[in-house]
């Protein structure tokens, strides 16, 4: 495994994140042990979460898998460096009673508590913004933040979803409190299929010394090989990826996309996680395996080189917007 800084900190994380939104819904517990397990064999030692992932009336089931398996021992916390993610509604119904939810001063304490005990440790490395709070001032968030790092609670806070003036607003604010070191690190919506991300929020964050952490790295399997799968297998896209492509502009496209890669002798989500470490300011996609063998392919990746003529072919497959802000501006 390869590893790299967290943003501008000190933190050494693995150039993959183990996501864990599968937790729960469709693995189920041992086989999400296992999965971690070889996670950590493998060297990855960043895993991702959420307070409500498990959905529905199983909101936190994912938190309380993880803690299970902490609570196995053999260094697991120790070797582990844990992120979760604070904002979503918790009540299984969808209808919140008032500050159980989003970024008040009140509800952040109360999550931190309950992800805490769920996850069967006493300190979250990396604390996570799932979306911006519309109507809560930063220096409200900042003030409950500082309380739980001095408390020990927490170590980093890291945003999700975040657009670019907001990453500047959260981290400027930071700075004029003094003494909060700020978002560390951003996870957004980034892929090939998916570039938007370097107009606004990865040049932010870079600018602030956010590590940037993609996640649908393979924009719901569209990037997977899919049609390849459908043709070879009869195995049919569904959700994301199946609207995507009824779209015959997009099917088109990662038909090039798949091919331009069969000429390569290379598997089509490999490339696209590969491609993703090689992009400027990125930490590492999250990766969420159902499954083992989706998490040796995912491994596959880190040592994957991709080469110029290849990268050339992607760009052209899929463009980006260019740099900002000539792309919108000029």
């Amino acid at each position: 495994m390869k590893y790299t800084q967290l943003g501008r900190t000190g933190l050494k994380v693995s150039r993959l994140v183990l996501g864990t939104m599968n937790f729960g819904p469709q693995t189920d517990e041992a086989d999400s042990h296992a999965i971690m397990d070889a996670a950590l064999d493998a060297g990855i030692n960043y895993f991702d979460t959420a307070n409500v992932y498990g959905w529905g009336e199983n909101k936190g089931r994912t938190e309380e898998i993880i803690g299970n398996w902490f609570a196995k021992g053999g260094e697991r916390r120790d070797k582990v460096v844990l992120a979760t993610k604070v904002y979503g509604n918790m009540a299984a119904d969808g209808d919140a009673w008032p500050n159980h939810d989003k970024l008040s001063a009140l509800n952040i304490r109360r999550a931190v508590d309950a992800s805490l005990k769920r996850l069967r440790t006493d300190y979250i490395d990396v604390y996570q913004f799932h979306h911006i709070d519309r109507r809560t001032p930063f220096e409200e968030i900042w003030q409950a933040v500082d309380v739980l790092v001095q408390q020990g609670k927490i170590l980093y806070v890291g945003s999700s979803n975040f657009p670019g003036y907001k990453i500047a607003q959260a981290n400027e604010i930071a700075a004029q409190r003094g003494g909060t070191i700020g978002l560390v690190s951003e996870q957004c919506l980034y892929n090939l299929a998916e570039r938007r991300a370097e107009m606004e929020v990865i040049p932010a964050a870079r600018e602030y010394g956010l590590g940037v952490i993609p996640w649908s790295p393979l924009q719901g399997g569209l990037l997977g090989g899919v049609i390849k799968k459908e043709v070879e297998g009869g195995r049919r896209a569904s959700g994301r990826a199946a609207d995507s492509l009824a779209n015959t502009t997009i099917r088109a496209q990662v038909q090039s996309y798949e091919d331009l890669l069969d000429k390569h002798g290379i598997e089509p989500g490999e490339a696209a996680l590969a491609w993703l470490l090689t992009r400027p300011g990125v930490t590492g996609p999250i990766v969420g395996p159902r499954t083992a063998a989706q998490l040796d392919s995912a491994l596959r990746a880190v040592e994957l080189e991709l080469s110029d003529e290849l990268l050339t072919g992607l760009d052209e497959i899929f463009p980006g917007p260019g740099p900002s802000p000539e792309a919108f501006a000029w």
